[in-house]
């Protein structure tokens, strides 16, 4: 049975939920529920964002490995590149997914396309740094 989060006050108690739900789940459920903390974790403004006076962050790129599919590609891009904005990435990504799944694209023509999406969005990312300076 769900029981509403607790707000407010009691706060404190968030975490322990939490818990509580997490040690009731299956382990399918525990790892979707990590991937929508870890997603929702993404979406926060200041997320593997660059603080004041810095820098603009520099990528630390992962290692391509010969087999790769578009979903671990993604996951390996989205590390690479922490600094990047995962809202304007969702959908140019989407797309990608869904030609791969849908339409059959190969991966590996998608996991380039991806790369190359990443990689402009960098470069946008250091351009917005470099004028807001």
């Amino acid at each position: 049975m769900l029981t509403p989060m607790v707000t407010g006050g009691n706060s404190g108690r968030l975490p322990q939920r939490l818990v509580e739900i997490y040690a009731k789940l299956g382990e399918q459920d525990r790892r979707s529920l990590l991937d929508f903390a870890e997603f929702l974790l993404q979406r926060e403004p200041d997320s593997g964002k660059i603080g004041a006076g810095a820098g603009p962050a520099s990528p630390e790129l992962l290692p391509r490995p010969e087999s790769e599919s578009v979903v671990a590609a993604i996951k390996r891009l989205s590390g690479s590149y922490p600094m990047l904005d995962k809202q304007a990435l969702f959908s140019k990504t989407s797309e990608l997914m869904s030609a791969h799944l849908l339409q059959g694209r190969d991966a590996k023509e998608i996991i380039d396309e991806l790369e190359a999406i990443f990689q402009q969005q960098y470069r946008d990312y250091v351009e917005r740094f470099e004028q807001d300076a």
